[in-house]
């Protein structure tokens, strides 16, 4: 996902294109081959940046102030980032020669940065509470996109058919956990057209 600025009409911003990398593990299982066993496993972290607000301060300028998270000159006020890697094994078909899938491992790490008022005035930290949980939400959207690519690459490589060779099996699980990487940053960028980056969701500062 390209970065979208906090503009002046308070639209504040969010997630980020995931970085997309994947790692195939491959094992020649040679007897019967099981049905596949697929999991997600997943890692989350939390990084707030500290705010002190002054008192002629606005709550923009305080956090334009503040945000380590600055694209190209732009600032932001929340940011995620999430990372799905993959690992499979294949066993051999002892009938037919064929190789089929016996297991994937899925990993999931997402990361939210948000802001984290530490002094203000009471109308600035009313105004803060009242902003922060839209923009929250606005992020926890972005992680859902994480989860379901994850589990989407978990169980459509879990579920592809038996390949002629392991070479060709192993080239079609990680062309579709790509594609699919794909299509899910793709839905991103239209959930921040939809929502117009957080403020339909109440993430704004007027």
């Amino acid at each position: 996902m390209k970065r979208h600025p906090v503009t002046l009409r308070g639209l504040a911003a969010l997630a980020r294109r995931p970085r997309m990398k994947a790692a195939a593990l491959l094992a020649a299982l040679w007897a019967a081959v099981p049905l596949a066993q697929a999991a997600v496993r997943e890692e989350h972290a939390e990084r707030p940046y500290a705010v002190h607000a002054e008192p002629g301060d606005t709550l923009r300028q305080a956090l334009n102030a503040a945000t380590p998270i600055v694209t190209d000159g732009q600032r932001f006020h929340g940011h995620t980032r999430w990372n799905v890697r993959w690992t499979f094994r294949w066993g051999r078909e002892a009938s037919s020669g064929e190789c089929r899938i016996t297991e994937v491992t899925t990993r999931l790490r997402t990361e939210v940065q948000l802001p984290e008022l530490r002094r203000a005035t009471p109308a600035q930290r009313a105004l803060f509470d009242r902003y922060l949980p839209a923009l929250s939400r606005h992020e926890q959207g972005h992680v859902q996109f994480g989860r379901d690519a994850a589990r989407a690459i978990d169980q459509g490589i879990a579920q592809l058919p038996a390949a002629p060779d392991c070479a060709t099996l192993e080239r079609q699980a990680n062309a579709l956990g790509h594609r699919l990487l794909r299509e899910h940053a793709e839905r991103e960028k239209q959930y921040d057209n939809d929502t117009r980056h957080g403020a339909s969701q109440g993430a704004r500062l007027e």
